[in-house]
């Protein structure tokens, strides 16, 4: 595995007071109940989150590693990565980190394709390793959620990664019901941001609650016995409708400088066996979010395709 070509480009983060500002009033447009505050994290080892680690704050950054273009048109399978090398690469403290987001499971592990949800930190040499993964059973063809094996701290084709020192402070924390705009929870945040800073990128990551509600999520089968069109992926992706409770691990920018990043990338998973790749909710006027997310101050191009995705 690698070593990988890493482009590093430092963000300018918006205080985050002024940040809760612009998405309080920026989100009323898309959500009939809305609030966007500075609060301080909640404890994230704790229910209903179930993270690896306490918080979002110290060192913050953000990693886009690899891309759908390693899926497409046939799977680059030797694109399996680390993610503790990962963080490496990110530059993040051997003493303590935190990460966090959504990716490719590593089907050299699990033995088929998956969606990965990252949620692996360590501090004083102890690694705490809460990543889940979701596949379709193929013979039932239901998804199955569950935890990873703990041993395994690799993912494949892409990641999306917050990363942190896992330490407590403040976040931007937003509570979100009965939503009346068109645009997902995720899009509305980014619609948001777009509006207000334009080309000054604005990239944040953390975690949010599907507290009420169902959501469309879709998990990739195993790999395509023939080469697979970008265009045509949605044919081959399996969707379902999940039900809260779910804990969604996110990653997402307001803009790209041109480094052809993912925009936006969150994977969801529960305690009931669901989990999946959140597309958005479908039941508008029942659901309830409530996330917790942080800015990046530095984010890492790591492996990025010859071709844009």
């Amino acid at each position: 595995m690698g070593p990988w070509r890493v482009k590093k480009h430092f963000l300018a983060a918006p205080d985050l007071h002024d940040l809760a500002t612009v998405l309080d009033a920026g989100l009323k447009t898309h959500f009939q109940d809305v609030t966007a505050v500075v609060a301080p994290c909640p404890d994230l080892r704790a229910p209903p989150f179930h993270l690896a680690s306490r918080g979002l704050s110290g060192n913050q950054r953000i990693a886009d590693v690899g891309g759908p273009p390693n899926l497409h048109p046939t799977p680059k399978f030797d694109r399996k990565y680390s993610l503790l090398d990962l963080m490496s690469l990110m530059e993040m403290s051997p003493a303590k980190g935190f990460v966090l987001g959504a990716g490719a499971g590593p089907f050299h592990v699990l033995g088929v394709n998956t969606e990965l949800m990252p949620n692996l930190g360590y501090e004083a040499g102890e690694l705490v390793n809460l990543t889940h993964f979701a596949k379709v059973d193929e013979t039932t063809g239901k998804c199955v959620c569950d935890k990873i094996p703990s041993n395994s701290t690799d993912c494949a084709l892409m990641a999306n990664l917050f990363g942190s020192d896992g330490s407590p402070g403040d976040v931007i924390k937003i509570v979100a019901k009965r939503r009346i705009g068109e645009a997902n929870f995720l899009a509305a945040i980014q619609q948001t941001l777009r509006a207000r800073y334009g080309e000054r990128q604005v990239s944040m990551g953390g975690v949010f609650l599907i507290k009420r509600g169902k959501a469309s999520m879709h998990v990739m089968p195993d790999f395509s016995k023939t080469p697979l069109d970008m265009k045509d992926s949605h044919k081959w992706l399996r969707f379902y409708e999940m039900e809260a409770p779910m804990v969604c691990l996110t990653v997402f920018h307001s803009y790209d400088p041109g480094l052809a990043l993912r925009m936006e990338h969150t994977h969801c998973f529960s305690d009931h066996g669901e989990g999946g790749h959140y597309h958005h909710d479908t039941t508008p006027d029942d659901v309830e979010y409530e996330a917790y997310l942080n800015t990046a101050s530095v984010l890492y191009r790591i492996d990025q395709p010859e071709v844009g995705n």
